[in-house]
């Protein structure tokens, strides 16, 4: 191309990079100056409300900050359709010569797109837009700034379609290739920070895999290093990176707010100055108009400078396709949660551009039909099931496979098995996590066992006994853990964890009522009955006991079988046992205080305070049995899984 250039112009490559670069300074500069008007009508539209000087991007493009801000903080309204600022028509005509450069620029390497940029312009002056007045029809602003397609032709659309061509001659008239970036007219001191923005660049380009984009140039213009990246193809998505000794500027557009707050947010360990995020009204974009951040570094040092650029570089790929990306996740989890796992992403250099490519919805989808059919509804979210950690979790793991996977070069059923694989796991942490609120039953099961035992201990011993004391107590007790119950069973339900969780949580709280039921009668026994009777009742309330502390262990050790540990299935299969053998005890010993009381010589109250305390007691033992059972059944079912 440089050697075409070169047949065609002869000398003019000694002036077509100067040219090039003056019409991109002439690109700044018209953007800030059309910008100025758009938020002159703003403000005198609503003067009470807070108003953008554009200080930073004129500062950017080398223009006086204070003439700006003079127009846009002093714009009246005449009427309802005409606006007067000071300097406006001085504004004007600077506009008409920033184009003209713009034109000129063009035609030193491209004299047909000139010739027809020429004549669009004609057309445009020959309407009265660009006349130089102290006033303006609001209408004719929004004619000179417009993009829209459909509207005509507009001065923004001229200025864009400028850019472009002088962004293809920059190309062409390269006179190097610098660690990537298409440079020229450059001095010694700026090659240092090309490098470092490119080493950036380099660091990560690969994780947009096959997506067009990140093409870099860099040239000198008014005495500073600029920087352009394309990122991708969306034409309001442009990066400029100005470098002036020490001091950066890095000027970022984009259709997308969220994406935008997204850049912002890569860079909060620099100590940049970031401005607002502005909004530039026009119908050619999507949402009607793109947003623009300027972001002013002052380094302390070059070194420190040239960090920061490394960190721009690196930054880019993470913006390509990040609204697509996040629309995809808040299928599954809410919108704040969707972009936390990509700015995630940015952060492990894992990206979301590799999840796009081996299908992203579908691969879950795939994923959630091949290991959750019954469990995950159609439509429904992921954090509604797996919880919110364990939701974001999951995605942030599907990100991660699909990147590692196609940088590898594996295939596509290998991260679909993976995931599936990593849904199960999280599944199964679910119903782990269920299993350990139904644990927090069990404990309660063992307290009040403890507590009735140590009541029937006191009796025996002749101690002092407080029987009002142990039966509010146990109605403590009982009405925690009805509160547990309720809870276990709404997330069930939310979880849609199997059945038999369910059960486990009923016959928990059976034992609990059974046994807060005894502790209500024992509060009741009196210290006179028969120390025998008391002594049986004691060992019938070691074998509760017992009971508990075996249910309890079982349980936890069942809770960590989904984990592949052998030896916690054991210990839960090994539990089940020991409450069987306990509830065999429990019934051997109710049928021995039973003829205790048959065989004795004992008052009627008495006799019913024994059995009714021995029935209930062993009743919450025939519960934990029962609990028992249920919890051989899941463990049985995670080992055949």
């Amino acid at each position: 191309m440089k050697a075409q250039i070169l047949k065609e112009l002869g000398q003019a490559d000694i002036l077509l990079p100067s040219l090039v670069a003056a019409g991109l300074s002439a690109n700044d500069r018209i953007k800030v100056r059309l910008s100025a008007l758009q938020a002159a009508a703003a403000h005198a539209r609503e003067p009470g409300r807070p108003v953008n000087e554009l200080a930073v991007e004129s500062h950017a493009a080398g223009i006086a900050p204070a003439a700006i801000a003079s127009l846009i903080n002093s714009a009246d309204l005449i009427g309802e359709s005409r606006l007067t600022a000071p300097n406006l028509a001085k504004l004007m005509k600077e506009i008409q010569g920033d184009i003209d450069t713009m034109i000129r620029s063009v035609s030193a390497g491209d004299a047909v797109e000139a010739d027809r940029a020429r004549g669009r312009l004609n057309a445009i002056q020959a309407a009265g837009l660009l006349d130089a007045s102290p006033e303006i029809e609001l209408s004719r602003i929004t004619r000179l700034t417009s993009a829209a397609q459909d509207a005509g032709d507009t001065l923004h659309r001229l200025v864009m379609d400028l850019h472009k061509a002088l962004n293809r001659l920059a190309v062409g008239c390269s006179e190097e290739n610098l660690a990537g970036a298409r440079v020229f007219g450059l001095q010694s001191e700026d090659r240092v920070p090309i490098e470092s923005f490119m080493r950036g660049l380099a660091e990560t380009r690969a994780l947009k895999f096959d997506h067009p984009g990140l093409d870099t140039m860099a040239t000198r213009s008014d005495g500073r290093l600029l920087i352009q990246n394309d990122i991708g193809t969306t034409d309001a998505h442009v990066l400029v990176v100005a470098v002036k000794r020490n001091a950066v500027t890095v000027t970022y557009t984009d259709v997308h707010l969220a994406r935008a707050k997204f850049f912002v947010s890569l860079f909060g360990h620099f100590d940049a100055e970031w401005s607002g995020l502005d909004h530039h009204a026009s119908t050619g974009f999507e949402d009607g108009g793109f947003f623009l951040v300027t972001g002013r570094l002052q380094a302390r040092t070059a070194t420190d400078r040239n960090e920061f650029l490394t960190a721009v570089g690196s930054a880019l790929v993470f913006l390509i396709d990040w609204n697509k990306a996040r629309k995809l996740l808040r299928n599954w989890v809410n919108k704040d949660d969707a972009a936390k796992i990509l700015e995630w992403a940015a952060r492990q250099r894992v990206g979301h551009r590799g999840f796009l490519e081996l299908g992203g919805n579908e691969l879950l989808g795939s994923a959630v039909r091949n290991a959750a059919p019954t469990r995950i509804g159609f439509g429904e979210r992921l954090d509604q099931v797996l919880g919110r950690t364990a939701a974001m979790d999951f995605l942030k793991s599907a990100l991660r496979l699909s990147t590692e996977a196609l940088l590898a070069g594996h295939s596509v059923r290998t991260v679909r098995d993976e995931l599936e694989a990593e849904l199960v796991r999280r599944l199964e942490r679910v119903e782990s996590a269920l299993l350990a609120v139904v644990l927090r039953q069990v404990g309660l099961a063992h307290d009040l066992s403890i507590t009735i035992s140590g009541y029937i201990a006191g009796l025996l011993a002749g101690q002092e006994t407080d029987g009002k004391a142990l039966a509010a107590r146990a109605s403590r007790i009982e009405q925690k853990a009805d509160r547990i119950a309720l809870e276990a069973r709404r997330e069930v339900n939310r979880f849609g964890a199997r059945p038999i969780i369910e059960q486990l949580v009923d016959r928990a709280e059976e034992a609990v009522d059974e046994l807060e039921q005894a502790a209500f009668i024992a509060s009741l026994t009196s210290a006179s009955v028969d120390k025998q009777l008391i002594s049986a009742l004691g060992e019938l309330c070691a074998i509760a006991v017992t009971a508990a502390e075996a249910a309890a262990s079982g349980l936890a050790a069942a809770a960590e079988v989904p984990e592949g540990r052998r030896a916690d299935s054991e210990d839960a299969l090994a539990a089940v046992v020991r409450l069987v053998d306990a509830e065999h005890a429990a019934d051997c010993q109710e049928r021995a205080i039973t003829s205790l009381v048959f065989t004795g010589n004992h008052d009627t109250t008495t006799s019913l305070s024994v059995l009714e305390l021995a029935r209930a007691i062993e009743r919450s033992t025939d519960r934990l049995a029962g609990f028992g059972h249920l919890l051989r059944q899941h463990v049985m079912t995670d080992l055949a899984a």
